[in-house]
């Protein structure tokens, strides 16, 4: 099936320096639309523009206020408007026992991960609402659904933002603007191993037992890609996705159990 009413599209993607972001803003790109990103690491930043020259870019913390108002005053100059906002920013957060997890790495998660997309989205809001169009992506994750032992702040964020989604689509679909979230499961990537070598560390398993009690946690027994994600979110902004709103979506071969 062939995608329509990307083309032209004017794409918001959080941290999209590196990983399924990175991923994410490509694939926009491929379809025709024009993508304006962030990312907290300048050199990732520098690296896209020279690989993407057709991608806006700039350094922002989706944490702080001041920065996202930066990203969207910077991003619609670019754009000269907006049909999409990808919030895709995020953390994992610490890998320990709740008694073990510090006031800071708490909120540190929280902030990135859900009043981040708080904060993007009440940039976006009001654009979409005066030319009653757009389509917010939240990206939650298969925690969003699921509890998970020794991720407490993570699961606590990922939960949240579905609640945010739901909210969001309650709101802004009598003016014609769709919200989602994506709940992906295992994203094969760096970022994974990270989690993957903390979480085995907690456990005291190794990171191949730690895979595959994961894998068998999912039907399909398979991790998924950044392109499966990519292209989910792709969808969903499309004209073929134009009648689907406030769902979250697994894109994960369906987790049956963490």
């Amino acid at each position: 099936m062939q995608l329509t009413g990307l083309a032209g599209a004017r794409v918001i993607v959080t941290a999209g320096g590196s990983g399924i972001g990175n991923v994410i803003v490509k694939r926009f790109l491929d379809s025709g639309a024009t993508v304006f990103t962030c990312d907290v690491d300048p050199a990732a930043v520098e690296a896209l523009r020279e690989a993407e020259p057709r991608v806006g870019a700039t350094v922002a913390d989706v944490a702080g206020e001041a920065d996202v108002d930066r990203l969207f005053d910077e991003a619609q100059a670019y754009l000269g408007g907006l049909d999409v906002l990808v919030n895709n920013a995020g953390v994992g957060g610490p890998v320990a026992c709740i008694e073990n997890v510090s006031l800071a790495d708490w909120q540190r998660t929280i902030d990135v991960d859900l009043t981040g997309a708080f904060l993007c989205t009440r940039r976006a809001a009001p654009v979409f609402k005066e030319q009653r169009s757009g389509s917010v992506i939240i990206m939650s994750s298969h925690y969003g659904v699921f509890g998970g032992p020794t991720r407490a702040p993570y699961v606590a964020s990922k939960w949240g933002l579905i609640g945010l989604m739901k909210t969001v689509a309650m709101e802004l679909g009598p003016f014609g603007v769709r919200a989602n979230a994506l709940c992906p499961g295992a994203v094969e990537g760096e970022r994974l191993e990270r989690v993957m070598n903390l979480e085995a560390d907690e456990k005291g398993i190794t990171c191949d037992e730690l895979r595959e009690l994961w894998t068998r946690g999912c039907s399909l027994r398979t991790f998924v890609t950044a392109d499966d994600v990519a292209a989910m979110i792709l969808f969903l902004c499309s004209e073929q996705g134009a009648r689907i709103s406030g769902q979250a979506i697994g894109v994960d071969g369906h987790t049956e159990f963490i």
